[in-house]
């Protein structure tokens, strides 16, 4: 076997099932110290996330903003770009899709409403990635640090909108009024409904179709693209990139935007799925995580998809758990996720180099 399809072997599989187990041995010792019994919580959490239609439902819905915010990660990854501004860039996202909704709910029917909402959202988004993406490539600003502070800037701004502009007279917490009906996405259980079959109310809607869709386009666009090919050039090797002709400048634009549009999306799943309504902080969390997401799936699509099920899992689980188990507090949870991006995050290189030994010896007496 030669040595670049083990590594291969080594990064896309090994590694991340190694540093889960490691995550989930810790968690285990963690839980032996608080007095609960491991195998106990464990049934809890997988019962609560996957034992019945309804935790299914949320587990899928929470994996749909995961795969947003993951996909958004891992494609400026490709680009040798660290966008942590997932959390502004969906929350500037939510504008966009409220400005659709209110502006032109009610004049436009559905089939034109909701395909400019979801533009919007990605249109919001990638203007919000745009301005970072600018200063890193003409000002030499650096991506992570002004993405974070956008981050701030995109919650001060609309916390001010919606307080000020937004909000009703009355109204006990700063939100807008509530979208038109045109302006709702279908519920899984309504999508489902329309097959002939039966599906248990959740706040899954049909936005998971678009997360599964962007998964491909993603896969299409970084290995099936000149674009594509391009902006992975630029990652590997900006010199070399300069040498073939790739203008790296353009490429950290177009990677900047296409991820801040993938976080745009996540207002699509909360506003038009769930929420039917712009409100404060419904983006809380998605940004952050997506990064363990696309760090734990390795930048690929698959592997974010699958990432992003174990994050829904774990919100959904989390969630059960705590409530089946009052010592499990939600901060044990957040606990489990923390350790889940220790290991797949800061030391998933932890087993790498006696890994690579292992399976070169074994390769040499294969």
């Amino acid at each position: 076997m030669k040595a670049a399809t083990l590594n291969k072997f080594l990064s896309i599989f090994l590694l991340p099932v190694l540093n889960i187990l490691t995550a989930f041995i810790f968690t285990t010792l963690l839980f032996l110290v608080i007095g609960i019994d491991p195998w106990e919580a464990a049934k809890i959490l997988v019962q609560g996330a996957f034992g019945y239609e309804e935790g299914i439902g949320y587990t899928l819905y929470y994996t749909t903003n995961f795969i947003f915010t993951g996909l958004a990660v891992a494609i400026a990854f490709h680009a040798g770009l660290f966008n942590i501004g997932g959390e502004g860039q969906a929350y500037i996202g939510g504008l966009g899709v409220s400005l659709i909704a209110l502006g032109l709910g009610s004049f436009l029917p559905p089939l034109l409403l909701l395909p400019l909402a979801i533009l919007a959202a990605a249109a919001f988004g990638a203007a919000w990635a745009a301005i970072p993406a600018y200063l890193q490539a003409y000002r030499g600003s650096h991506i992570v640090i002004t993405t974070i502070m956008f981050n701030f800037l995109a919650a001060s701004l609309m916390v001010y909108l919606l307080v000020n502009i937004f909000s009703e007279a009355g109204q006990g917490m700063p939100a807008s009024r509530a979208f038109p009906e045109s302006a709702s996405l279908w519920t899984w259980q309504t999508f489902m409904a329309k097959w002939g079959v039966e599906f248990a109310a959740s706040p899954l809607n049909v936005s998971l179709i678009l997360a599964l869709i962007c998964c491909a386009a993603v896969w299409v666009f970084l290995w099936k693209t000149r674009w594509g090919y391009e902006l992975r050039t630029v990652g590997a090797n900006p010199e070399a990139a300069i040498y073939a002709g790739i203008n790296p400048k353009r490429v950290i634009i177009l990677a900047m935007l296409i991820s801040g549009a993938l976080a745009g999306f996540v207002s699509v799943n909360e506003l038009l799925g769930v929420q039917h309504r712009l409100v404060l902080g419904f983006n809380t969390g998605y940004g952050f995580a997506g990064i363990a997401v696309a760090l734990m799936g390795r930048n690929h699509p698959l592997g974010v998809m699958l990432a992003a099920l174990l994050f829904g899992a774990l919100y959904q689980g989390g969630a059960e758990l705590a409530f089946e188990i009052p010592s499990v507090t939600r901060d044990v949870v957040v606990v489990i996720q923390g350790l889940i991006i220790l290991f797949s995050g800061a030391l998933e290189f932890m087993y790498r180099a006696p890994l690579q030994r292992w399976l070169l010896s074994f390769a040499r007496e294969v």
